[in-house]
């Protein structure tokens, strides 16, 4: 005769660790990846007994044998967590407050590991922040993640703790500064550019030898990246070489003609200028709207929610009959993009 084998029991997932605190019926028994009807039935009556569910009793039973509720209420875990506690009072470094740990130690088992990084680091190396690092650097240097600060919950954990941020004294970085020098004598003139297009179509110009753009002998053009202009240009010191640096130097801005684009030379003329003076690059500017006025160009509408904060600043460089043609196309909605400048044009100087 055969011994019968008694069968293997097969272990339920954690239904406390479910995202939610009711669940219904069917999601419990897909949750617990139990097939069997009786079986299931049977493992919802351990759970019971064991006060890890309770019956929602309205929303009425599902007709079945052995019959189970529709819902079920999920009881969180009765735990102790005194030692937790203890450590969130005696052990943090006095810089970290512990209420809202304190308040959630669920929340603080799940982050301790991290949180007591924070803690050693501000207990045994605390003199490293008197250096200025990047954020991915000091990162590392706190939880040997250089990603943690930046995306992996760091800054939430700085918040929970009450830690100011900029008492890690991270310095900013942004994207290298592009730019092309067709020489690098002083003083020379230097034109930044919004959009990448054009500044590939003048750098493609320069390249070829040929450095007078609408008039003006242009020895550098530099991408602007549109709004990083104003994080990058933070850098600009020292992302440069020397010869740009000169004072005698002229710098030249050129963007889409719409509320947009003047915005943006508007705020790095007024962030910069005690520091570098930027004008409009004018002629090229008349020459676009020129351009569009002969071709008879159908205008695109500009995009919505633009800042029309303007200052006056760079209407100011025009002459009176240009300020009148800037300021219609800006209160058609319609705009002159910096893309309508190409190769062909620029030949025209020769």
């Amino acid at each position: 005769m055969i011994e019968k084998l008694p069968a293997r029991r097969i272990k339920m997932r954690d239904i406390r660790r479910y995202q939610y605190k009711r669940i219904d019926t069917l999601e419990l028994q897909k949750y617990l990846s139990i097939n069997d009807y009786p079986e299931f039935a049977k493992a919802v009556g351990e759970l019971l007994g064991k006060g890890v569910l309770s019956p929602i009793k309205s929303s009425k039973l599902n007709g079945k044998i052995p019959a189970l509720y529709n819902k079920y209420n999920i009881i969180p875990e009765d735990r102790d967590h005194s030692l937790l506690e203890d450590e969130l009072k005696h052990s943090l470094n006095y810089q970290l407050n512990n209420q809202y740990y304190m308040k959630h130690p669920e929340q603080y088992e799940e982050d301790r590991h991290f949180v007591l990084k924070l803690s050693s680091f501000l207990n045994e190396k605390s003199s490293l922040l008197d250096v200025s690092v990047s954020e991915n650097e000091r990162s590392f240097q706190i939880w040997q993640r250089e990603k943690y600060l930046k995306a992996e919950g760091g800054k939430r954990i700085l918040k929970n703790l009450c830690f100011p941020f900029e008492k890690l004294n991270i310095y900013p970085t942004t994207e290298p500064l592009a730019y092309f020098s067709i020489h690098k004598n002083a003083p020379q003139k230097i034109l930044i550019l919004e959009n990448k297009d054009t500044f590939y179509t003048l750098r493609r110009h320069l390249m070829a030898g040929r450095g007078m753009i609408f008039g003006e002998d242009i020895a550098t053009v530099i991408y602007g990246r549109g709004k990083d202009i104003w994080k990058t240009f933070n850098d600009f010191k020292v992302c440069v070489e020397p010869y740009m640096l000169f004072e005698g130097n002229e710098i030249l801005y050129l963007g889409d003609l719409d509320y947009e684009g003047i915005f943006i030379y508007e705020q790095l003329h007024n962030s910069f200028r005690e520091s570098f003076l930027i004008h409009p690059f004018e002629k090229a500017y008349c020459y676009m709207i020129d351009k569009c006025e002969h071709e008879k160009a159908e205008l695109s509408m500009s995009k919505e929610k633009q800042n029309k904060n303007l200052k006056g600043v760079f209407s100011a460089c025009f002459s009176p009959e240009y300020r009148k043609k800037i300021m219609d196309i800006l209160k058609s909605g319609r705009y002159i993009p910096q893309e309508i400048i190409n190769l062909s044009d620029l030949s025209q100087e020769e």
